[in-house]
């Protein structure tokens, strides 16, 4: 009862320091503001200030920058290839010139000997292309020497078209012998043209191959220039997204780093700087909060602890003098129905035998209540636990006339075993005045010692009035109703003889209660460890 009082108390006491307290009261009114807050800002923080956001722009910067190098350099390479074809391209045209005069020249060929209409046709053809191919070949000449050359390829070209022309005039007026003549002039202007074609290409080339060398350089420039710029575009790349992550991580690691110092129990930390107003500032945000708020329940915490301890060491004070006193008055008593009841009939006794039976008995008595009233040391051995219970049968067998037959089968191998002192005779006591008394056959009750693997068990059996399954229940659950006032009995229930047994082997498993039911009697069964 007191101590319920105590703790009754000491809960009023924390509920009404921590209503009371106002550092209390403004750490929950700055969550209920920062959560209002949170949830206002939430909805005008801009994309940007989150940490998706972030992360989501260095990765655009990052792509932005890449396709900036990447489209310079192909602009870059396109033109460089483009200058490269642009050198040789004079080249081409001087070539495909001699390649349209060869087939010019063979139409011609073709219709003088035939005299196909189609023939007719390519030959025109071919003339016009290599009219066109001759229009633009004074676009290349660079220097004097290309263009003299490119003077007498024109002036070859034309006397060229003019006897290729004389040749079909004549084969038209089937003029054999013209036509065969015109042809073989034709066939030489063709070789002569073609000649000077190959000495123009060969100029062309040899201009062109300095050009190339120059864009060689140019290109070979452009590659390293191209290499470098990728370089430094990664490298940038790497710059933008480590310190972006570095930014957006930093506050983590520190907020981590204070969530260890917590954890390992240092609440004396300051506060994180809130920089940023993304989700970790956020977060940063309220757990400096629950830092402040632990701060202080931990302080109050202690505060109760530290008076629930100064409580509970009064009370455990007060206990132990209480027990101290119930243990002297248990050592000191003895009980009035039961000395009055073994002195009677030790007086009975005296009138109807001999004196060597009065000396017996009282002897017993003596030496029963020599060890029940001296009990200084409360660890004895079963062997004295035996003796004490022998007597104490032998004392309700002289008050009973001998009515109670009590049996021993004891294994004296085990008797030395230590054990709690007064752990059998409320047992016997408890078999004689609940189990056999007022029984209409023998009394028996029967000791037993004997080994059951690690533990020595003790037996003691009575053929008395049993017990029901619920009583059984409350005896090993220590709900048994409390004995009445006046029982005869020592003191000592066996709710005692259980929680000292429980609390000397440190084992639940110590005590035992069986009966087949109502009037079939009962064994109670201790198990007691054998010693190392």
């Amino acid at each position: 009862m007191i101590h319920q009082n105590l703790k009754k108390k000491n809960a009023a006491d924390l509920h009404h320091e921590t209503s009371a307290d106002p550092n209390h009261k403004v750490s929950a009114d700055l969550n209920q503001k920062a959560s209002a807050g949170d949830g206002q800002a939430s909805g005008r923080r801009s994309f940007l200030y989150t940490l998706e956001g972030k992360l989501n722009l260095a990765f655009l910067l990052a792509t932005a920058a890449t396709f900036a190098v990447n489209f310079f350099l192909v602009i870059n390479i396109n033109s460089a290839l483009e200058s490269v074809n642009r050198v040789f391209y004079s080249n081409v045209q001087t070539n495909a010139l001699s390649e349209t005069l060869t087939q010019m020249q063979q139409s011609l060929k073709a219709y003088l000997n035939v005299g196909s209409s189609e023939n007719l046709r390519d030959f025109y053809s071919k003339q016009a292309e290599y009219s066109e191919y001759l229009s633009v070949l004074g676009d290349y000449a660079v220097n004097a020497e290309i263009q003299s050359t490119t003077r007498d390829i024109q002036n070859l070209s034309e006397y060229y078209s003019q006897q290729c022309e004389n040749a079909l005039t004549a084969k038209r007026g089937r003029n054999i012998q013209k036509y065969k003549s015109y042809y073989e002039t034709t066939t030489e202007m063709c070789d002569v043209l073609q000649s000077y074609i190959y000495s123009m290409n060969n100029l062309l080339l040899k201009g062109n191959s300095s050009k190339y060398l120059t864009l060689a350089g140019i290109f070979h420039s452009l590659e390293i220039v191209s290499m470098l710029m990728l370089v430094l575009i990664a490298v940038l790349d790497i710059l933008i997204i480590t310190a972006t992550v570095r930014h957006a991580t930093a506050p983590m690691h520190s907020l981590a780093a204070e969530a260890g110092e917590i954890g390992r129990g240092n609440f004396d930390v300051p506060p994180l700087e809130v920089s940023n107003r993304d989700e970790i500032g956020i977060v940063t945000s309220a757990f400096n909060e629950m830092v402040v708020s632990m701060r202080g329940y931990i302080q109050k915490l202690r505060e109760s602890m530290e008076t629930e301890n100064r409580m509970k060491e009064r009370e455990l004070l007060m206990d132990t003098h209480l027990k101290e006193a119930e243990l002297k008055y248990l050592q000191a008593q003895i009980n009035p129905h039961f000395l009055f009841n073994t002195l009677n009939a030790g007086a009975q006794l005296a009138m109807m035998e001999e004196a060597d039976g009065t000396y017996r008995y009282l002897q017993n008595v003596a030496a029963f209540f020599r060890t029940k009233t001296n009990r200084e040391n409360q660890i004895t051995t079963l062997a004295d636990e035996i003796a004490l219970v022998d007597s104490y049968m032998y004392i309700i067998n002289v008050r009973f006339s001998g009515a109670i037959r009590y049996d021993k089968m004891i294994d004296e191998d085990l008797t030395s075993v230590s054990v709690p002192s007064m752990i059998l005779q409320p047992i016997l006591e408890n078999a004689v005045n609940h189990g056999i008394r007022d029984i209409d056959r023998p009394a028996v009750i029967t000791l037993s010692v004997y080994r059951t693997g690690d533990c020595i068990t003790i037996s003691v059996h009575d053929n008395g009035k049993g017990m029901t399954q619920e009583q059984m229940n409350a005896v090993l659950t220590g709900t048994a109703p409390p004995r009445k006032k006046g029982d005869e009995t020592n003191g000592v229930g066996l709710a005692n003889v259980i929680s000292r047994l429980r609390l000397f082997y440190n084992s639940e498993d110590v005590f035992d209660i069986t009966s087949p039911g109502p009037d079939k009697g009962t064994e109670v069964l201790l198990y007691i460890p054998m010693p190392d």
